[in-house]
């Protein structure tokens, strides 16, 4: 389990690893400065903290026909902000962490982004 102080610690990361046509394709849609949530999905189910994309789409060193981004911290969230509290968001209703719970990468609109993090302050 990769966590956001294992993040922090290394600097950055390459999200590599995702074997899922959606998430692939919101992976292809992540431009160079892109701002992007750091959910930890085993592990406490929150969202923990404010990443962008240092290197957008390149072959994925583990299997060159998927893709991969490169992504560095920006900060951690004042708060956590959990599955449940999400959920239990009317402006998040049609988030797609729970319409694809089972998908590593989720576009979000403008709106929901801001709403999350409002929620952490």
């Amino acid at each position: 389990v990769y966590s956001w102080d294992d993040f922090v610690k290394d600097g950055k990361t390459d999200w590599t690893g995702v074997r899922n046509f959606q998430a692939r394709n919101n992976l292809r849609a992540m431009k160079k400065g892109d701002k992007v949530l750091f959910y930890h999905s085993n592990v406490g189910k929150e969202v923990v903290g404010i990443a962008k994309v240092t290197k957008p789409e390149f072959p994925d060193p583990t299997d060159e026909k998927w893709v991969a981004v490169e992504l560095s911290p920006l900060k951690p969230l004042k708060k956590p902000v959990g599955l449940a509290q999400i959920k239990a968001n009317i402006a998040l209703a049609n988030i797609g962490l729970l319409r694809q719970s089972q998908l590593s990468v989720i576009s979000l609109t403008k709106d929901e982004f801001e709403e999350i993090l409002s929620m952490a302050r």
